[in-house]
């Protein structure tokens, strides 16, 4: 039972250099024959005689438990949640991220982690079978026979593969250059590959799923230390029956391997790896060979291993003016699916040996579907020919192409990570893709259980997108142009594929909203809404069904009303500069519509009107996982708080902020130091499943009662399953994005190849909540390219209600799409911090104004032909939208849009959209019941106010309604510290001291659970444990995970351990606290923390401001802490002596901790054990900050200065 335990939720052991060789080697052994489950796990296991319980590798499930005096264990996901007296309890635990806890009821004893596993480690000699066994690539002998590159056939190749110049400049040669994915912006609007008359590679047909609630995507850089990036190749013997031989495979570091490796595989004679290379080309002189030479294929490798080939390496070297290559993504999911269905697939490795795929999504996609390595030959022929041309200068051959597989493998590692998976292993074979306008025969037979709503190319179109591609590059016919298409994916082209953003529109849409000009830019709305020759979009494929009952124009609910529902997109103060945020703010407050904040907080000097009567304040606060500037004050000042749980850009991914970005305005408004990067975590840290992100969204409801509660998703597989949990879990309003949309920077990978179409989540969405009678209990918006009044008339008829734009006013405001908005280099304006860019920008409130009554407008006329008079008359009126039949694209043609269309039955049209308020429960609350009524004094006249109460697990949220009445009425700055105390006995429940602002001092005598002290604002929080228990407060936990997330300011004093990621994006407060587990001080970015106990794995990760001192009695502080970004420092300066000790005296005095008394009574000793750990860009900006300051300047400009010498050094380490 333990060993089946430990062989399916393993430790992360790869990277963990304190693991014994044995039990690594158990873990080794057993990778050969099952991947690892590493999504959020808590599962409890028994006999009969034991039990059990064990948690996933990351720690992403709390799991607490007591050990009683009287012999009981009480473990559960929460404390609290069975009353046991203090004086009764021996200890109080948590699991600790991938270990297990056993109970043996005979013996009746707990058996600790490390003799289970110990014991399973040494039942067998799996070091020895691992040894004897499992071979190193690196250890398989060289062999002579390796392809080189030949120049003379470069090209023609390349043209086979539908290789573009564009592809070798913007995606090859940064790979090699600066080692990652490239980055881009301004989202994607070119076709969809169903929609594109080009030839497509058949990758571009699938689109990436991605994390969002149900599961936390993951941070594979800064937790590394969880992931695994290397596979195995060979036989799967029995998994019941292990033996000696069962390792007998050949482990490859990266799923990318270069043409000597290969060579070696090809050629190796080690017994159990006998290979054999099969054809995966068709004769291309006859018609129809697609499916006959796939059915060739397989038939070869049934026969390759009946003779007893392990290695099946399908190539298409022999590409040719005849041979025509099969699309290696068909060849590998169809043969991974023909073994599935033979029963043979676990006899084999497949390993490709292909000129097609050269980018990050093309590798990722052949993994998923069944591939175990991939030999990308023409990338490094291609490598080669750059070299050659002095394209690339400075490395040579061997180098490039080893940093080209080092940077695709980063890249794959960022796409798993998306899902939440961590290593490649699990990935392999996963199929977590969409079919985006493929049809269900090509899918159920090549790419089974994928799923594929809209039909679209069946196997005789992606036969004729081979020959195209063929037919360029071998044709011998004259006048063919042979030289590489410059590629139009990321640019507009004249003659390529269509921009919905291009010189011509662009024109227009400008020219039209500075002029007033409606008739103008119905000319614009035109060139975007044809789309009979030209498709762009899914929608560009549908029509309305008009001219039956139409109504005048005047009869039609008036743009005014209309407006209210438009909002602009979450672009953070950072990612924009502070004039075009503040005009999209003043812009829409005019209109009576929505203005969003972004992730980057905002100037509290935008919450008042100026003179003129203008208001800069966005109506939307935006909380993404960074929290940045999210305060109590922040959150009053809101209309509606919107939980960013995923963008269009880049859904499943963090965001970052580099260094040189961070000018003294942003930082102080995100609570940071200027020039220092900051980073946004890939997860909401407090959102790891449904029943997470329902909390959040009654702490921000308990933060500001009067506000509205939205959720943000992205179109997704399932996202109208996810949308109806969101529902349930009482949000007020859910965000559907399209993939496509999305002005942040990001991975071009993600930007075209992650998530769908807002069409297709959006009626998915709708429909879902419709069936379950959830739709008229939130709103539903949607975003992602909207750009004309047909596009907001079609996504109010698929079921949404509001609509965000945020390409669109960009453009208005000047934005002539360059893409380079994350260099800092925007000619307009509009996407720069730098004060001489800023002096380009051109925009005003009125052009702003001017496009949401022109969209308004042109949705007024669609109603008017429409019959309808009130826009929400229109939502969910499919029955009014048929397939446009005069599409001129035999692709498009096969595209099958009825899932789209679907109208579930409904007595009523009230139903379609919001008619019901959800019911927060906030009367329940402790701050309602008892905490509100006694704080009024103080509230009302600051008078100060004592109380003394019981806490349970159920009372959630505590202090954050009462800190709410404070932020309201003094603003920031609160109350006189404390002003309000409350002290409490028991077990908090979540988010105990949430967002409490300044003034309110909380003391808890007992435990807490997870996200205590979250968003704190100025607050005091003290948790101790109860006098009459007999704990040892450095050796009981006693607060749960996630705690002092996006804390702004304040202190905290916690007298014993907290759980995982202890303080991640602190930013401001002080905090002492006597244990921390793994990721402790996560992304901090400011305030400081003391640390009087033990330390887990990868402490300060990803931390770029702040301080923190760790008490380091035995000298092994450094290996639990992850230097990558950060120096460790003695305790040396007067100012640092000074700041720890009062800390810790207030500690002491707080808590009577015996930590605190023990080392403040022996300070001359035990200061010299602290380790001040202080990030590497911090300090030196501080430095030069205080250098600057000594020359005489002060203020901002010391600080200017200080950041613009800062921000050309060239060693910062941050924004990795």
């Amino acid at each position: 039972m333990t060993h089946a335990a430990m062989m399916m939720i393993p430790e992360p052991w790869q990277n963990d250099t304190h693991m014994s060789p044995e039990k690594k080697a158990f873990y080794q052994y057993h990778s050969t024959l099952m991947e690892p489950w590493d999504g959020p796990t808590a599962i409890v296991f028994t006999d009969g005689k034991q039990i059990g319980a064990s948690l996933d590798r990351n720690g992403l499930r709390p799991s607490r438990y007591y050990v009683t005096k009287d012999d009981y264990i009480i473990m559960s996901s929460e404390v609290g949640v069975l009353d046991v007296k203090p004086e009764n309890v021996l200890a109080k635990e948590r699991l600790h991220p991938g270990q297990m806890l056993l109970i043996d009821t005979v013996e009746g004893r707990i058996i600790p982690d490390e003799e289970i596993k110990n014991e399973m480690a040494k039942e067998k000699p799996y070091k020895d079978w691992v040894d004897q066994h499992l071979v190193e690539l690196e250890d398989v002998l060289e062999t002579a026979h390796v392809d080189n590159t030949d120049f003379k056939s470069l090209e023609l190749r390349q043209l086979a593969f539908g290789y573009t110049y564009e592809e070798l400049s913007k995606m090859i040669q940064p790979m090699v250059k600066d080692g990652v994915d490239p980055i881009g912006s301004m989202g994607y609007d070119s076709p969809l590959a169903v929609l594109s008359k080009k030839p497509q590679l058949l990758y571009n047909y699938f689109k990436q799923l991605f994390a969002q609630v149900t599961n936390p995507p993951i941070d594979a850089i800064r937790e590394e230390v969880v992931t695994a990036i290397g596979t195995t190749i060979g036989k799967e013997r029995d998994l019941l029956n292990p033996d000696p031989e069962s390792c007998r495979h050949i482990h490859l570091p990266y799923p990318i391997i270069n043409n000597e490796e290969l060579a070696k595989l090809k050629h190796n004679k080690m017994e159990g790896f006998k290979s054999i290379t099969l054809s995966i080309t068709f004769d291309c002189s006859k018609e129809n060979q697609l499916e006959s030479a796939l059915e060739t294929l397989f038939t070869q490798a049934d026969q390759a291993i009946k003779d007893g080939h392990t290695l099946l390496i399908l190539s298409d070297r022999d590409v040719n003016g005849q041979n025509a290559p099969i699309p290696a993504l068909l060849a590998v999911g169809g043969l991974h699916h023909h073994l599935i269905r033979q029963g043979t697939r676990t006899d084999v490795s497949i390993l490709l040996e292909s000129g097609e795929p050269r980018e990050v999504h093309h590798f990722s996609v052949l993994l998923g579907y069944g591939a175990e390595a991939v030999n990308p030959y023409l990338v490094f022929d291609s490598i080669d020919g750059l070299i050659q041309d002095g394209l690339l200068e400075d490395i040579s051959y061997i180098e490039a192409v080893n940093k080209y597989i080092k940077s695709a493998a980063k890249g794959i590692m960022k796409v798993l990570s998306k899902m939440g998976i961590s290593t490649i292993q699990s990935y392999r074979g996963a199929q977590i893709f969409e079919a985006v306008g493929i049809s269900p025969s090509v899918v159920d037979k090549y790419f089974t259980w994928t799923t594929t709503r809209i039909g679209g190319v069946n196997l005789e179109t992606i036969e004729k997108e081979v020959r195209a591609r063929h037919k360029r590059a071998y044709s011998e016919q004259e006048g063919v142009d042979k030289a590489l298409d410059p590629g139009d994916d990321l640019q507009w082209r004249r003659n390529g594929d269509p921009h919905q953003y291009n010189p011509h529109t662009i024109h227009m849409l400008q020219n039209a909203c500075r002029s007033t000009n409606y008739e103008l830019f119905k000319k614009y709305t035109k060139a975007i809404n044809e789309q009979s020759k030209e498709q762009t979009t899914l929608r560009g494929l549908l029509a309305f069904k008009t001219g039956q009952n139409s109504i005048s124009v005047d009869e039609v609910e008036p743009i005014e009303e209309i407006v209210k529902r438009f909002r602009t997109g979450a672009m953070s103060f950072g990612s924009i500069s502070q004039e075009a945020h503040e005009t999209l703010a003043i812009a829409m407050n005019r209109l009576g519509g929505k203005s969003n904040t972004g992730e980057g907080g905002e100037d509290p000097d935008r919450f008042t009107r100026d003179e003129n009567g203008d208001l800069r304040r966005s109506s939307i606060k935006q909380v993404a996982s960074g929290r940045f500037g999210v305060t109590s004050h922040y959150l009053v000042n809101a209309d509606e708080i919107q939980i960013k749980v995923a963008q269009g850009a880049k859904p499943g991914e963090g965001g970052q902020l580099p260094g040189n970005k961070v000018y003294p305005w942003v930082a102080e408004v995100r609570g940071s130091t200027p020039g220092v990067g900051l980073i946004s975590p890939p997860p909401h840290h407090d959102i790891y499943s449904i029943e997470d992100l329902a909390e959040l969204i009654h702490d921000l409801k308990n933060a500001n009662p009067s506000a509205k509660v939205s959720v943000k998703l992205v179109a997704g597989t399932g996202v109208g399953t996810i949308a109806a949990g969101v529902a349930k879990g009482r949000a007020d309003g859910i965000i559907i994005s399209g993939y496509d949309g999305g002005t942040g920077a990001a991975a071009r990978t993600s930007i075209k190849h992650t998530g769908l179409p807002w069409e297709i989540g959006l009626a998915e969405t709708h429909q879902t909540l419709l069936l379950n009678n959830l739709r008229n209990r939130v709103t539903l918006e949607t975003d992602g390219k909207l750009m004309t009044g047909r596009d907001v008339a079609i996504a109010a008829m698929l079921g949404a209600e509001e609509y965000a734009f945020s390409t669109a006013p960009l453009v208005v405001l000047g934005c002539i799409i360059m893409r380079v908005c994350h260099l800092d280099t925007c000619p307009v304006g509009i996407a720069t911090q730098n004060p001489e860019l800023r002096k380009k920008y051109m925009g005003k409130p009125e052009h702003v104004e001017n496009f949401m009554k022109f969209i308004a407008q042109e949705i007024r006329e669609i109603m008017a032909e429409l019959g309808i008079r009130k826009l929400d008359d229109l939502i969910g009126r499919t029955d009014l939208l048929e397939v446009n039949k005069n599409i001129e694209n035999d692709k498009a043609k096969q595209v099958d849009l009825s899932n789209l269309l679907y109208k579930p039955t409904s007595d009523s049209q009230e139903r379609q959209y919001k008619t019901k308020e959800q019911d927060h429960q906030l009367e329940q609350s402790l701050d309602q019941r008892e905490l509100l009524p006694v704080s009024q004094p103080a509230i009302l006249n600051g008078e100060k106010v004592k109380g003394t109460y019981l806490v349970r697990n159920i009372d959630r949220v505590v202090g954050t309604i009462v800190g709410s009445e404070i932020s309201k009425r003094y603003g920031a700055k609160g109350l006189p510290d404390d002003t309000i105390t409350f002290d409490f006995k028991g077990s908090a429940g979540q988010s105990f001291g949430a967002f409490v602002p300044n003034g309110m001092t909380m003391r808890l005598e007992g435990d807490a659970n997870d996200y205590l002290g979250k968003g704190l604002s100025g607050g005091k929080i003290i948790v101790y444990p109860p006098t009459n228990a007999d704990l040892k407060a450095d050796d009981h936990i006693i607060i749960g995970n996630t705690t002092f997330y996006g804390a702004t300011n304040g202190e905290a004093y916690i007298n014993g351990i907290a759980g995982e990621r202890f303080a991640v994006r602190n930013s401001g407060v002080k905090v002492v606290v006597e244990g921390v587990g793994d990721h402790g001080l996560e992304y901090m970015t400011g305030g400081v923390v003391v640390n009087l106990g033990k330390v887990g794995k990868n402490f300060a990760a990803g931390m770029s401001g702040g301080v923190a001192y760790v008490y380091d009695p035995y000298g092994t502080f450094s290996e639990h802490c992850n230097q990558e970004m950060v120096l460790l420092e003695s305790v040396s300066s007067q100012e640092d002596v000074e700041q720890l000790r009062t800390l810790l005296e207030n500690h002491q005095n707080y808590t009577s901790s015996e930590n605190a008394t023990f080392i403040l009574g022996n300070w001359a000793d035990e200061v010299s054990k602290f380790v001040k750990v202080i990030p590497k860009d911090y300090k030196r900006m501080l430095a030069a900050i205080e250098r600057v300051k000594q020359d005489g300047l002060t203020g901002l400009d010391a600080v200017m200065v200080a950041f613009d010498e800062n921000k050309n050094d060239k060693s910062r380490v941050s924004g990795k």
